[in-house]
């Protein structure tokens, strides 16, 4: 299951602005017309950066958690403090 992600500031569960940087490996297949077609994409290497609430912004805080209920919450990008700057280090 997809971690699903939640703003303790505001509540929000639905809206979020994620930077993510991906690598990718791919085959690019062009025809004689000039129309590409990429297959066979390998990601090589998938990378979040940072995660910050759409209502909120980067003084909202996010949290991480799987299922449903949100027991088990583990807030994103948190430092040592605890306090999460709207950034993820290891998402």
């Amino acid at each position: 299951m997809t971690p699903r992600l939640r703003c303790t500031s505001c509540g929000n569960l639905t809206r979020f602005d994620v930077v993510r940087r991906t690598r990718t490996s791919a085959f690019h297949h062009y025809s004689t017309g000039g129309h590409l077609e990429v297959e066979d994409v390998v990601v090589l290497e998938d990378e979040v950066e940072s995660i910050t609430c759409r209502w909120c912004g980067p003084v909202g805080r996010v949290q991480e958690f799987e299922g449903d209920d949100g027991e088990d919450a583990a807030v994103v990008g948190a430092g040592p403090d605890g306090v999460a700057g709207g950034t993820v280090a290891d998402a």
